[in-house]
């Protein structure tokens, strides 16, 4: 079967864009992995969905296992051309994670992405954040002036809605060291604001690329001690992921046709008697979520293909079953109506 594109000209603008997105990404960290890894290249994953009906996508995982603990660049594309009754007309989107296996790299997540809706208005999702497992001041402050250099007039407000958004309030601290998050952000002008998305996505690449070849540079050598601490930060990242972050969770909920993908940000490893301790944290509806979550991972704390997929299963129908849980997680300014719009 082959993925039919939506037929809107703004989406297909919107597919090009987050292609090459993909593309400059996984062309930069391939580089990478010539001069410093196995110099392998990431491998590219189809995934249709209904049968490339109403569209799908595409994900470049990395194979180099000396360089990336797991790394992902996902585009995705689905639209309902043919249901007329949908409130979404299209959804298009890169979301990427890249988790380097030296400690002392920082991990990036990037999603930048445009919804169309049946009425004829669109709009765009931008984010990007630093995860370091151990925190560099230098790498803080390039990535954060280039956020403010991308962005322009519009630093405050995606630096406020991203301290927001990436707050874990039950452990009274955030999940990375640098975050900007714009949602439903739209103008006036759509060319504007499809540049504003190109020039954005393409900065951050570039910026993220230049600090980790610069640690790669800087600092080869590491500890047992700094490996402690990456594990337990990977532990924080997929607890934040599973249990507060509202993109994840809508992506499980809309179709279960790309778990592999959704769940392709969470690390190979994290540390299972730290993640079960949390659980008397979360608020009382959350605690059964977490105590299925450490249920599904072994006592090594692997987190393989099956794992990721029994994962994905437990927080779709945790949310299925407890729809007043949605309220516990994370939002910026404004809450997305993702779900919703997948609806009649």
């Amino acid at each position: 079967m082959k993925m039919i594109m939506a037929s809107s000209q703004e989406a297909k603008n919107a597919y090009t864009l987050t292609r090459a997105l993909q593309k400059r990404f996984a062309q930069k960290l391939n580089e990478l992995s010539k001069k410093y890894g196995q110099n392998k290249e990431f491998e590219e994953v189809l995934w249709l969905r209904d049968e490339g009906t109403h569209g799908g996508g595409s994900r470049f995982e990395a194979r180099d296992e000396s360089l990336f603990n797991t790394a992902s660049i996902n585009v995705s594309q689905v639209h309902y051309d043919d249901m007329k009754e949908k409130k979404l007309q299209s959804a298009t989107a890169i979301s990427t994670i890249i988790h380097p296996n030296n400690p002392k790299l920082p991990s990036i997540h990037i999603h930048i992405s445009l919804t169309c809706l049946r009425d004829s208005h669109s709009y765009w999702r931008v984010m990007a954040d630093l995860n370091p497992s151990i925190e560099n001041e230098d790498d803080k402050q390039k990535f954060e002036t280039a956020i403010k250099e991308l962005s322009k007039e519009k630093y405050e407000e995606g630096v406020k809605q991203g301290e927001k958004y990436f707050f874990i309030p039950t452990l009274n601290r955030h999940r990375g060291v640098s975050h900007f998050y714009l949602e439903n952000y739209k103008t006036d002008d759509k060319k504007a604001d499809y540049d504003f998305a190109m020039n954005f996505g393409e900065g951050i690449i570039d910026t993220y690329v230049e600090i980790l070849e610069n640690a790669i540079q800087q600092r080869a050598l590491f500890s047992v001690d700094d490996i402690k601490q990456q594990l337990d930060y990977h532990t924080l990242y997929l607890f934040q992921v599973l249990t507060l972050d509202r993109g994840t969770t809508s992506g499980l909920l809309v179709h279960n046709q790309n778990d592999a993908g959704i769940m392709g940000s969470l690390p190979k490893y994290i540390n299972k008697q730290l993640l079960n301790s949390w659980i008397t944290k979360v608020p009382n509806i959350q605690k059964s979520l977490v105590q299925d979550l450490v249920s599904c991972i072994s006592d090594k704390g692997l987190i393989d293909i099956d794992t990721k997929l029994r994962l994905a299963n437990k927080v779709r129908e945790f949310y299925k079953n407890n729809k007043e849980a949605l309220t516990h997680q994370a939002s910026g300014n404004t809450i997305p109506s993702t779900v919703q719009n997948h609806k009649k």
